[in-house]
């Protein structure tokens, strides 16, 4: 666990060593956050058709992070962890009508992120750089919630996922936005998505590589944020990705990703913007094995999003920098997403506010020194409760469940052909006065329990227990802004629908607590 103090002389030193390898010129950020793609689904992490050429291309040329861990096991609350460096629970990201339950912002859901926060976006703002989004947001999507009004330049995408169609008289159609006006619904003649073909993919890789060629003219310095959805079922593809990949309509949506992903680094290199702009790829949850041939592949992990266990939390990781990180190395860093705000504060010599408490660490000397490791503590939370902590080679699982009885009998489940007694458990398990722990290094799939009758058990649970405490005791939860669903609240008029002719009537407003089932 990094002290406080030493945090700061970290930040320092990464500082300074980042200013001299890269000639002090503050470097461009590119985040790439896939939806619900998993940590066996690219040719670099072992997929065996080795279908994402593009993807391998940058590992080949970058740095691979096995160890990468997104802050929630489903998108809202890992979104929202990613952009302030902060829990959910710290950011206001979770919901505490009940129990441990994963929270996020459909259609229905009143709230967002609220303006107490600060965004990795509205730092960087403040420094100079010009940001976007392209693609999915799922931080809110009533008007005060969107990117514009979080230190964003412009916007192009949707608050929310591409769930439809629906028939506009009990649920509207999803809206697409540029800035802060409708620019047409999924589902319908602007963004269709026949028998899961769709050109949208085609269409955030354009409004990326337009925003990077904007930006190299005006040699203004940037911060891309990349979030396509197509790998969330119901997936979508291109029609020239169509049933060319060996893994059915998920793999077709893979590789038009991976093509996206190879065309904006393109783009970089043709505007010679490569070596000063540091490209992270990573998911915003495990893949979603409730989805079944729609959903991706997890590898040897244990389960998947939804929850806490390895396959739920662990993300790919891709960091690719040209002539200033080491290409074609690995690292066994342990990163969250949580790390990017800090760490890019820091290579753009950007100061933290001071009142800002934060969850990620300033990781540039490990991703400049890939043999460079420090120590630090993950601690994975499911909604407000907090089920495990990683911390060096061990983690502790406080808490277990894996998928509630009455998905199971719909057949959702979370952990398919992945039964372990006592751990993926179908009711929530408290487990805090006989923690269950493994060593995830060793041991990534979670399969064999360090005994409790070992030196090494009784050595590191009461360690990991000592920082479970500390981390409980100086943690001041927010106010949840994921409580409250109205029906009202849809896209039934959205800004920009008057121009369009096309706003719809909203029923009455009946605000109810959200119920969260999983």
């Amino acid at each position: 666990m990094l002290r406080k103090s030493y945090f700061w002389l970290l930040f320092l030193a990464s500082s300074l060593l980042s200013e001299e390898a890269y000639g002090g010129n503050p470097p461009n950020f590119v985040v790439m956050l896939m939806d619900d793609l998993g940590w066996g689904d690219l040719g670099c992490f072992g997929e065996p058709g080795r279908e994402t050429p593009q993807l391998d291309r940058m590992a080949r040329e970058g740095v691979l992070v096995p160890a990468m861990y997104a802050s929630a096991p489903l998108c809202s609350p890992s979104r929202a962890a990613l952009l302030t460096g902060r829990l959910p629970v710290r950011n206001g990201f979770y919901s505490d009508n009940d129990l441990g339950r994963n929270a996020y912002t459909p259609q229905d859901i009143v709230g967002g992120i609220a303006d107490e926060e600060t965004l990795l976006s509205e730092l960087l703002q403040q420094a100079g750089y010009v940001s976007a989004v392209v693609g999915k947001w799922h931080l809110g999507h009533q008007e005060k919630f969107l990117p514009l009004q979080h230190g964003f330049d412009s916007y192009f995408g949707s608050p929310n996922c591409h769930f439809g169609p629906y028939d506009d008289v009990t649920t509207p159609n999803i809206a697409v936005f540029r800035d802060n006006k409708m620019v047409g619904r999924y589902y319908e003649k602007e963004f269709d998505f026949p028998g899961h073909v769709s050109n949208y993919t085609r269409l955030l890789t354009e409004e990326a590589t337009s925003f990077i060629r904007a930006r190299a003219a005006d040699a203004k310095p940037f911060f891309l944020f990349w979030t396509p959805d197509s790998t969330h079922a119901p997936t979508y593809a291109d029609v020239q990705y169509v049933g060319k990949s060996g893994r059915g309509r998920y793999g077709s949506a893979v590789q038009d990703l991976d093509a996206g992903v190879g065309a904006i680094l393109d783009e970089l290199d043709r505007n010679g913007l490569s070596n000063n702009t540091l490209v992270v790829f990573s998911s915003d949850n495990g893949a979603a094995l409730v989805s079944k041939t729609q959903g991706g592949s997890n590898g040897p992990l244990l389960c998947g999003k939804q929850t806490t266990f390895e396959g739920g939390m662990r993300v790919p990781g891709i960091f690719w920098w040209p002539g200033t990180i080491p290409a074609g190395t690995t690292t066994d860093q342990v990163w969250t997403h949580m790390d990017f705000l800090p760490t890019f504060l820091e290579l753009a010599g950007v100061a933290l506010p001071q009142n800002l408490t934060l969850d990620g660490l300033p990781l540039s000397n490990t991703l400049l020194h890939p043999e460079l490791h420090i120590s630090r503590s993950v601690f994975l939370y499911r909604g407000n409760l907090l089920m495990a902590v990683r911390d060096g080679p061990y983690k502790l699982h406080l808490w277990t469940w894996a998928t509630p009885p009455h998905l199971l009998e719909i057949d959702d489940d979370f952990c398919p052909g992945q039964r372990q007694p006592n751990v993926t458990t179908y009711n929530q398990v408290n487990h805090t006065d006989n923690p269950i722990l493994y060593d995830v290094v060793a041991d990534p799939a979670e399969r064999y329990q360090i005994s409790n009758t070992s030196s090494v058990y009784k050595t590191v649970v009461p360690q990991l227990l000592a920082l479970v405490e500390q981390h409980v005791n100086n943690l001041q939860l927010a106010e949840p802004q994921l409580n409250w669903c109205d029906d009202a609240v849809m896209h039934w008029a959205p800004p920009g629908c008057e121009e369009l002719g096309r706003c719809l009537t909203p029923p009455p407003s009946a605000p109810h607590l959200c119920y969260w089932d999983h």
